[in-house]
């Protein structure tokens, strides 16, 4: 299972805030009440990723938003209650806070059981893929990659830090995982354009020689803050963009308070692992304000139950499916796709 990105606004940490107070609790923040409704799909994958597309602060003293973020750092180990086994943190905002902000992220989440991709402490650490070991013994790898840094720079010596989204790198880093044991490569890449729900052609030119590789086999992406196509090329899924899991956006882009989370079942036979079963679960949330804390939930789940805003709901499930099957003229669904 993977998912968008985790844009940590100041407004989400607000609401997260909000729901503390009002459970008498003693810690800041509270993200329980907010992806309550969540929680439970991932905890039932094998292997659960999502995007922590920020740096995390030093301390709750030093919090900052747009446009240059550092979190919350009490949210790794709330990543690690909802039951992600690791998150991509290659983004255009990886060094918002330098390398020590880099260096503290993959660090809060190394120590709650939390793997990171695409950023590294060390060139040592560079140069281990990230596998990880389903309770089925099946060896998954993850690589990622960003296109950007935001103008940011690294050092000359230190940019081993942050990887980048050139097919040759990541097509290495992807042979150095299947070199080291894994039965699966999972390729993830931060890029697009910004509220465009269909890829550009930098986006289709890289889906493209990653999926001619023998050692990718599935690529799934973030940053454009809504959803964007999934589909098959070279006979390889492509999710081509989740959107955001959650985000406080201009409300002028509605489509930023929708995303998906995307599960893959792969089976094993005897030309190696497969996908057999394919699915997206649209999600949406509200716009925070005093009182009214931000509620993710998966949409269809919610329809079902009369939970929510009803209309939002419907527009949500009409424009995510439309943005899912964008690359299809005819708006047909790719074969073996299937909404939950």
């Amino acid at each position: 299972l993977m998912s968008g990105d985790l844009l940590w606004h100041d407004t989400v940490w607000a609401s997260a805030h909000e729901d503390a107070v009002r459970r008498g609790e003693r810690r800041r923040f509270d993200f329980d009440p907010m992806f309550a409704a969540m929680k439970p799909i991932v905890k039932s994958a094998d292997v659960a990723i999502c995007h922590e597309e920020v740096p995390f602060a030093a301390d709750d003293r030093h919090l900052s938003s747009y446009p240059i973020f550092a979190a919350p750092p009490e949210i790794a180990p709330w990543i690690a209650s909802m039951g992600w086994d690791a998150c991509t943190t290659d983004s255009n905002h990886s060094i918002d806070q330098g390398l020590s902000g880099l260096v503290r992220t993959a660090t809060l989440l190394e120590k709650v059981g939390v793997r990171h991709v695409g950023t590294f402490r060390t060139p040592a650490e560079r140069r281990r893929p990230v596998i990880l070991t389903t309770p089925q013994g099946v060896e998954v790898a993850i690589v990622g990659g960003t296109y950007s840094l935001n103008g940011l720079s690294l050092p000359p010596d230190q940019r081993w830090a942050v990887s980048l989204w050139d097919a040759d790198n990541l097509i290495a880093q992807a042979r150095a995982a299947k070199a080291a044991g894994a039965d699966i490569v999972l390729v993830q890449y931060h890029g697009g354009d910004e509220y465009s729900r269909l890829p550009n052609a930098q986006q289709v030119a890289l889906v493209r020689r990653l999926t001619a590789s023998p050692a990718v086999d599935l690529v799934f992406a973030e940053h454009a803050h809504v959803v964007q196509p999934i589909t098959l090329v070279n006979e390889k899924w492509v999710v081509y963009g989740m959107g955001n899991m959650v985000g406080q956006s201009d409300t002028a882009y509605p489509r930023a308070y929708e995303g998906i989370s995307v599960r893959f079942t792969f089976r094993e036979s005897r030309h190696g692992f497969r996908v057999t079963d394919a699915a997206y679960i649209p999600t949406s949330w509200n716009h925070y304000s005093p009182g009214h804390p931000i509620r993710v939930r998966p949409v269809v789940r919610a329809l079902r139950h009369h939970v929510g805003d009803r209309p939002r709901m419907l527009e949500a499930l009409r424009m995510t499916r439309l943005a899912v099957d964008g690359l299809d003229p005819q708006g047909d669904t790719t074969p073996g796709l299937r909404q939950r």
